[in-house]
Parts: structure tokens; sequence; C-alpha cells
């Protein structure tokens, strides 16, 4: 009886994998090899839909242990199943061995790395006000308006969250090139974000060969140093490289 598989990646045929890595329900990880290519599987839980918490937290697990390991993989996105190993040598594997290979050679020697930066809103507020005098007079008419009167000025406080949020969507694009731009010559490619809270300034991936990792790392630092009274820098990875692979 064929065992229906669940896919986390594929990898070069011959790998090893690190010891005692297990996926979903804690079954063991094993390798399906077709070429020189190798997908990393482990049986599908049986009587159950996809989907728990758990269960991406295995995926990722899984990658990650590969990562750590410095093997080359391409992640496959969560709830990849297929119906056995048959179907993932053949239906997988030999199917996309031209796509495969190519990516696992661009991954190669190569991890990513997630540079994410925060404005401390306290500094960034007060170089608001001290640059746009518009807005300190706004602001400071406001704040001494009664609190009995707060409706008769309710659109001048929209229009001083107006003025607030162009400075900082401004200051936020100044910011931003800056430090992609400290950080990107390390890097072979870069995938910046838009951001996503009004706080953030960066969000950005970044494909680093290993052997600079640590003049990548170091330039971080110098930047983090460089910004450290008006923007926080975190550096997160190396984490499986979803974001330099194609979707289909």
């Amino acid at each position: 009886m064929t065992t229906p598989q669940y896919v986390y990646g594929v990898t070069r045929k011959g790998r090893a994998l690190p010891d005692g890595v297990t996926g979903l329900d804690g079954k063991p990880v094993t390798l399906v090899a077709d070429g020189e290519c190798a997908a990393l599987v482990s049986d599908l839980p049986a009587g159950r839909a996809l989907g728990e918490r758990a269960d991406l937290e295995a995926h990722q697990r899984v990658l990650n242990a590969l990562v750590e390991a410095g093997t080359v993989v391409v992640p496959l996105r969560f709830g990849a199943a297929m119906a056995g190993p048959e179907a993932v040598r053949d239906e997988l594997l030999a199917a996309n061995s031209d796509r495969f290979a190519p990516m696992l050679d661009r991954l190669e020697g190569r991890v990513e790395l997630r540079l994410r930066g925060t404005y401390v809103q306290e500094t960034v507020l007060r170089e608001i006000m001290t640059a746009d005098p518009e807005i300190a007079e706004l602001s400071k008419r406001l704040r001494e308006v009664p609190a009995d009167a707060a409706d008769a000025v309710y659109y001048d406080r929209i229009r001083l969250g107006e003025l607030i949020a162009g400075a900082m969507e401004r200051l936020r694009e100044n910011d931003a090139q800056a430090l992609l731009e400290g950080a990107a010559p390390l890097a072979e490619a870069v995938l910046p974000r838009p951001p996503a809270r009004e706080e953030d300034v960066v969000d950005a991936s970044f494909l680093v060969r290993t052997e600079r990792r640590a003049e990548f790392d170091a330039a971080v630092e110098e930047l983090g140093r460089a910004h450290a009274d008006r923007v926080r820098l975190r550096l997160v990875g190396p984490l499986p490289p979803y974001d330099f692979v194609p979707e289909a």
C-alpha cells in the first residue's frame, strides 16, 4: 500500500540529513531521489487535515535544520502533499528537474538573511517637529486647546495626523534607501518589502554568500551603531530561502 508523502523541500541527491530531524507528527524525514535532486519527505499524517500550528512549526523546523547544517534546499510552501514516493519522483522531481537544478545552483553556498528596522518614535517625531514649522505650530496650538473644546478642532487634529504621516513617509523613504545601500553591496540579491506598520523603516531579505556572511553581519552592526538613536535594527537568519525561489 502506498503511503502519501508530505514534501518539505528539494535538495541535491546524496546530501546527508541532520541527525534526528523529524517532521509532521514527529515522523522521520527521509529523501526520495531522482536524477541529481532529492525531495525531503515524511509520511503524511492520516485521518486529519493539515493546518494545525504544530504542522506549520514542523514544516519550518525541517527546513531550518537543513539551513543550519549548511545544506542547500529549495523550500516548498506549507501544504505540499503527494500520493506516494513514486508521485514525488515522477510528478515533482522528474517533471521539474530543469527548474530545480538551476535553483539549487543559485542557492548553493548562500544564505537568506532578513533585515528589519523600526523607528524610535520619540526621536523621529522630534525630528519632524523641528524640520516642519507648520507641524510644530499646529501641534502646539492643539495642545493648548481645553478638553471641553476638543470637538471644535476635530479637523485640525485630522490635518495634523496627515501632515505627520506625510513627513514620516518621506523620512522613511530616505532612511530605508540609506540602510539598503549600506547592506546591499555585500549581497547577491535583495528583496525589499513595503512597511507593514507606521514605525517600520526597512524590511528586506538578502541573499548572501556564506563566505561574506561575517562581512555582511559587520556592515549591519555598523549601520545599527550609526542609526542607534533613531532606528532599531534586527538581523534574522539564516532562513529557508523562500524569497529567492520562484513561486511557480
